[in-house]
């Protein structure tokens, strides 16, 4: 099978791949956010007869590194799932050997093969590959329940905490991107616990687009008519997908994010009828008494041993696996 593998320095090419997309942060609107916001795209695409794949990267330092931002909830190669995809995968592995000596793919997920499948075909392509679990993803599966049944099932402080404070705050739930709500929770966020946004222009984005096209859950807590606990979601394709939350440290006796959550979670139960829920990456303990399900988020890291570059790099990743070994025992 003749494989062609070319390089693109903008995510347009991408438009192709629009079909393959999963999530948020597989279309090429999503990518073409973070470049029109200052990332360097490097768009490394594979095609034979029969298959296409891509793999959206962007220069850093001195090597490549997946095309993601902090708030990316999983990055992935596009294309197929299949034998034919995995062999155009190996041959673009191997013809990047001649554009970095180092690239990082991350926060991969495997329930869907992404890690494994990336880690088979940089191997085949003889690069020294590291692979770590630095994160991972909370989730609830739905199973058909409604909300009542899902929140007869949550600790029994959260149903008391919502029964004793829900009538506290007003809870507004949009489905359109509205600026007065956006204003609100920039309040909301400014005033939390959370640290400053580093790219807040980036998450408007992102925001503007998922409300223009119908996909945005934004939630508003107010206590006398103050904005004092904020939320933004999507939901697509049967997944809603939680990117932000935050409440006022002043407004915490009220549990204002609690009652906030669960009008959210009945909005996307009930009346959206989502199967999944997927509250992003972290380990914050709370999300366990949200979501009952954590799945792993992967990272590789890829050298080329051929490269003196590479060299110190490799014995750096083989001196922290060694003391993660050590810590075990």
């Amino acid at each position: 099978m003749t494989i062609e593998v070319s390089y693109h320095e903008t995510v347009s090419k991408l438009q192709e791949f629009a079909q393959f997309a999963r999530g948020p942060f597989d279309r090429p609107e999503w990518y073409a956010l973070l470049e029109q916001g200052g990332f360097h795209p490097v768009i490394v695409v594979g095609r034979s007869s029969h298959r296409i794949a891509a793999l959206p990267l962007m220069a850093a330092g001195h090597g490549l590194t997946s095309l993601a931002y902090w708030f990316s909830f999983a990055w992935r190669p596009l294309g197929r799932d299949d034998e034919l995809v995995d062999e155009i995968l190996t041959a673009m592995a191997k013809d990047l050997r001649s554009h970095a000596s180092a690239i990082t793919l991350a926060p991969l997920p495997d329930e869907d093969g992404s890690a494994s499948r990336l880690e088979q075909a940089f191997r085949k392509a003889d690069w020294a590959v590291f692979r770590e679990q630095p994160d991972e993803n909370h989730v609830l599966h739905v199973d058909g329940r409604s909300f009542a049944e899902y929140w007869a099932s949550r600790p029994g402080p959260m149903r008391t905490t919502l029964k004793r404070k829900a009538k506290k705050v007003d809870v507004e739930i949009l489905t359109h991107f509205d600026e007065r709500a956006w204003a609100e929770y920039r309040i909301v966020y400014r005033n939390s616990w959370k640290p400053a946004e580093e790219r807040a222009d980036i998450l408007e984005a992102f925001a503007r687009m998922e409300g223009g096209a119908g996909r945005i859950r934004l939630g508003i807590a107010r206590a006398e008519g103050v904005p004092v606990a904020a939320q933004f979601w999507t939901v697509e394709n049967g997944t809603a997908y939680i990117h932000k939350l935050a409440h006022t440290e002043a407004a915490k006796p009220l549990s204002a994010g609690t009652t906030l959550s669960a009008a959210l979670f009945e909005h996307a139960i009930d009346i959206d009828g989502v199967e999944l829920i997927d509250f992003g990456t972290g380990s914050d303990a709370y999300k366990r008494d949200w979501v009952e399900t954590v799945r792993p988020r992967f990272r590789l890291e890829c050298y080329d041993w051929r490269k003196p570059r590479g060299w110190m790099r490799i014995a750096k990743a083989m001196a922290r696996r060694l003391a993660r070994g050590n810590s075990r025992r």
